[in-house]
């Protein structure tokens, strides 16, 4: 049985997702005098919710799982749990460490017990189900019937499964990627008027969806038919979309995204991508990387969203200050990532593929 580059790549991206939300606002370092390890001897935090203990017990589920699927065939069962346990250990005590620098984060061993839980679990799920899942399972069948085989598209599944993520920012206009003013602390655009505000969304939607739904087609199979996928794409990132405003922003309607610049670019951005979805690879790839270009601009330039200002004002403030801060950097750094790939696959002749 072949090793898998996809749950790699999951796993790397999974470990760099929690160092970032670990270190979320990686600003105001300072030393504290003492040593980064003297609160695995500290006593337990005296104040501590419940909501703390779940999100540093789940928050590392993945991680344990991913991992197991990561070293099969090479380790399995017991020892590919002892693996994964070991290194959520040392990734958990290297972030609380890291985090005794940090006025705003308070490092914690009763942190580390709960992260150690969480990837205990993760890892304890996988390991009897990584067989089947990486060379049995649906998913597997769907991969091989759907995407051309190799580690190249694995990582453009990777980088779709990243896009479909960033959608649970609710900060963000729908399908809107690429934003770096609060990275950079810019000023949000000027104020436009409303029906110019409407197009704006619109074009960033439309061009976004489009560009995301070509990079889908560009490492599908030959001989599929595509425009199944993209539609299902598509209503995967709806549905990521309204989990957010449904769970994250306890927000009524759950359909409060959906305003009216976002529903012509969604119907318009899905109507470009069937069609486009025909055209030569080559010319797919261009179109991709052109339309990415255009939206990241265009996000840059466009105001903040006035309809729901004061509802992320609570959401930026809340119990998801650092999960925030993780769905914003992937929102912001995805076109560029994306551009990156796409370049790359022009730059292959053929099949995606490396074996």
């Amino acid at each position: 049985m072949r090793e898998s580059p996809l749950a790699r790549f999951l796993f790397v991206a999974y470990v760099l997702l929690v160092v970032y939300a670990s270190l979320y606002p990686l600003s105001g370092w300072t030393g504290q005098g003492v040593s980064a390890f003297a609160y695995l001897s500290a006593p337990w935090p005296r104040y501590v919710t419940a909501f703390d203990l779940w999100a540093n017990v789940i928050g590392y589920v993945p991680c344990g799982f991913l991992c197991v699927l990561a070293l099969y065939p090479r380790q399995r069962g017991g020892y590919a749990v002892l693996a994964a346990a070991l290194s959520g250990l040392a990734l958990s005590i290297a972030m609380e460490a890291a985090q005794s620098f940090l006025p705003m984060r308070v490092a914690s061993n009763l942190d580390v017990l709960c992260n150690l839980a969480g990837t205990l679990a993760g890892a304890s799920l996988g390991a009897p189900l990584a067989g089947w899942l990486l060379h049995v399972g649906p998913l597997r069948r769907l991969r091989s019937l759907a995407f051309v085989p190799g580690a190249a598209a694995d990582a453009g599944l990777v980088l779709l499964g990243l896009w479909l993520f960033a959608q649970l920012d609710p900060a963000t206009l729908l399908f809107g990627a690429g934003d770096l003013r609060d990275l950079m602390q810019i000023p949000a655009g000027r104020g436009y008027a409303p029906a110019i505000f409407v197009s704006v969304e619109a074009l960033i939607a439309a061009a976004n969806l489009t560009a995301v739904c070509l990079l889908a087609s560009a490492i599908a199979a030959p001989g599929t038919t595509v425009r199944p996928t993209l539609i299902g794409l598509t209503a995967a990132a709806l549905a990521v979309k309204t989990l957010a405003f449904a769970s994250l922003m306890r927000a009524e309607p759950v359909l409060a995204w959906l305003t009216p610049g976002a529903a012509r670019g969604l119907a318009a951005g899905l109507a470009v991508a069937l069609a486009a979805a025909g055209l030569p690879r080559t010319a797919r790839l261009a179109l991709s990387a052109v339309l990415t270009m255009a939206a990241t601009v265009l996000v840059n330039l466009a105001p903040e969203n006035p309809y729901s200002a004061e509802t992320l004002r609570l959401w930026r403030q809340g119990y998801f200050l650092n999960f925030n801060g993780l769905t914003r950097l992937v929102a912001s750094g995805w076109p560029f990532a994306a551009l990156g790939y796409l370049i790359y696959l022009a730059s292959r002749r053929g099949r995606v593929s490396l074996g």
